[in-house]
C-alpha cells in the first residue's frame, strides 16, 4: 500500500518523540520532516533515530529533512510537509503548539503531559472541540494502557466474582493507591540517557504529577470505569497534596546533563551548590466517592540491578488485585490477587480460573500460580514487550483513529479534562501547603 501519513516532528526535546519511530509504520511514510531550534534537543533527536536506523535487529528507514529554524511553529503552519505532528518536547507552552497544528489542519500525537497549570484547562477544551469540528485527531500518548498488567489488572477488578466491588475506603486507607518511582540518570534504547538542563525546570517539565502522575491519573479512572465519561466538575476532588525535592549535587546535574554549570533559568531552585528539584508529590482526591492516593517520586539513580517500581493496589470487597514492579519481581510488572478471607480463597481461584478462560482469546497462555496465600497471574513473555515498545502500540492505535479503522471513544474527551484538573490542581494544591 501506498502510505498516506506523513509524520512532521515538532521541537523534539524529549526522547519519547524518537520512541515513536523506532518502528516503521506500512501506513506512514519513511520521510519525516523535522522542525526545530538549531541546539543540543534536535541533535539529540537526531542521533537517536539514526540509532534506530542503524541498529543490527531490525533497523528502521527513516529519511530525515530536518528545518533547524526558530519559527518553527508558523513554518509548519505555512509549508505542511505532513498531515501529523508528533509532539514530546518542553511542557510549558505545549498546548499552545498543539492549537497551532490543529488550527493549520494537522492531526496531532502529543506526548504527556499537555499542560501544567489549571489556567491552561480550557486550552485542552478548545484543542479536543477543534479536533472533533475539523475532523481531526489530537491523542495523548498514554503508554501504560498497554503495559501488560494494566490491562490484566482491569480485567480482573472489573470481575466481580474475583474482585467484589472497588472499597470507597478513606485518607489512612484509600481505595486505589499507585507509587511510581523513577530515575533520572538511566539508559534509553541501550545508551545513556542525556537529559536537557531544561528537564529540571518544574516551570517547562513540570512537577512529579503533572508529569509521570498523569498516567497514574488515567490509569485509575481507565480501571475502575472502563469506557465511561469521567467529569471533571462533578466526579473528582482534591482531597490533600504536598510536594518535596529531590537535591542533586552539582555533579549529579552535570552527569545527566553534560552541562558544565546550572542555567540562570535553575537559581532560584538553588541551595549553594544543591539543586532542589521539586520531582516528588503526594495527592489524596476523590473518584465518584472513592479515596485514591497516588505518590509519585524521581530519584538520582537505581541501585545496580535494580529500576524503575510501580505498585498499584487496588481493594475490593472480595480481593485486592495489585500490580507490583520491585526487587521480589526482579524489577518487571507482576500481577497479584490476594483474597481478602481465608475462607474464600477457594472461591476466588476458581473465579480467577475461570475469568482466565475468557482472558485467553486476547491473550493466550496466560495462567494463574497458586502461592499459598494468594495468587500471581503468570504471563507469557511474547506481551513482556516493555514500555519503550508501548510508543509504537499507541501510535498504532492512533493511526487506527485516523484512518477511521476505530472511532475514537466518546470518553476520551471528558476523560481527558478530568485527567488534568486532577494532575493540575493536584499541584496546585500541593504548593499552597
Amino acid at each position: 500500500m501506498t502510505p498516506t501519513i506523513r509524520f512532521i516532528t515538532l521541537n523534539p526535546g524529549h526522547f519519547h518523540a524518537a520512541l515513536v519511530q523506532k518502528e516503521m509504520y506500512e501506513q506512514v511514510a519513511p520521510q519525516v520532516n523535522v522542525y526545530a531550534p538549531l541546539g543540543p534537543d534536535l541533535i539529540a533527536h537526531l542521533a537517536r533515530i539514526a540509532g534506530f536506523n542503524t541498529r543490527a535487529t531490525d533497523p528502521t528507514k527513516w529519511e530525515l529533512e530536518v528545518h533547524a529554524c526558530e519559527d518553527y511553529l508558523a513554518r509548519v503552519a505555512k509549508e505542511k510537509p505532513g498531515n501529523v505532528v508528533v509532539l514530546a518536547g518542553r511542557n510549558a507552552g505545549k498546548i499552545d503548539a498543539i492549537l497551532a497544528a490543529l488550527d493549520a489542519g494537522l492531526n496531532v500525537l502529543a506526548d504527556k503531559p499537555w499542560i501544567l497549570v489549571p489556567a491552561d484547562l480550557p486550552k485542552i477544551q478548545q484543542a479536543l472541540d477543534l479536533a472533533e469540528t475539523r475532523g481531526l485527531v489530537a491523542y495523548d500518548i498514554m503508554t501504560e494502557r498497554y503495559e501488560v498488567t494494566s490491562q490484566l489488572q482491569r480485567a480482573f477488578v472489573q470481575d466481580e466474582a474475583t474482585f467484589g466491588t472497588i472499597v470507597p475506603g478513606s485518607p489512612d486507607e484509600p481505595g486505589v493507591f499507585m507509587e511510581s518511582v523513577h530515575f533520572l540518570k538511566k539508559f534509553v534504547a541501550g545508551v545513556p540517557l542525556r537529559r536537557p538542563a531544561w528537564f529540571f525546570d518544574v516551570h517547562q517539565q513540570g512537577e512529579a504529577l503533572s508529569d509521570v502522575g498523569t498516567h497514574l491519573v488515567d490509569l485509575a479512572m481507565w480501571i475502575l470505569y472502563p469506557e465511561q465519561p469521567i467529569s471533571a466538575q462533578d466526579d473528582v476532588s482534591i482531597l490533600s497534596a504536598k510536594r518535596w525535592p529531590t537535591v542533586l549535587k552539582k555533579t549529579d546535574f552535570q552527569q545527566i546533563t553534560g552541562e558544565v554549570d546550572y542555567p540562570h533559568d535553575l537559581y532560584s531552585a538553588l541551595e549553594g551548590d544543591d539543586l532542589h528539584y521539586y520531582c516528588n508529590t503526594l495527592v489524596q482526591y476523590a473518584l465518584r466517592g472513592i479515596h485514591v492516593k497516588l505518590n509519585v517520586l524521581w530519584d538520582f539513580e537505581a541501585a545496580p540491578g535494580a529500576g524503575d517500581t510501580h505498585l498499584a493496589v487496588f481493594r475490593g470487597t472480595r480481593s485486592r488485585v495489585e500490580v507490583r514492579q520491585g526487587r521480589e519481581e526482579k524489577y518487571q510488572p507482576e500481577l497479584y490477587i490476594i483474597p481478602n478471607r481465608t475462607m474464600e480463597y477457594a472461591l476466588v481461584r476458581r473465579a480467577i480460573e475461570l475469568k482466565l478462560r475468557s482472558l485467553q482469546v486476547d491473550f493466550p497462555g496466560v495462567g494463574v500460580t497458586d502461592l499459598g496465600t494468594h495468587f500471581r497471574v503468570a504471563i507469557p513473555r511474547e506481551f513482556r514487550v516493555g514500555h519503550e515498545a508501548h510508543f509504537a502500540q499507541v501510535t498504532k492505535q492512533f493511526l487506527r483513529y485516523l484512518q477511521k479503522q476505530d472511532a475514537m471513544p466518546a470518553w476520551e474527551k471528558p476523560n481527558m479534562m478530568a485527567k488534568y484538573t486532577v494532575t493540575t490542581r493536584g499541584v496546585e494544591a500541593s504548593r499552597a501547603t
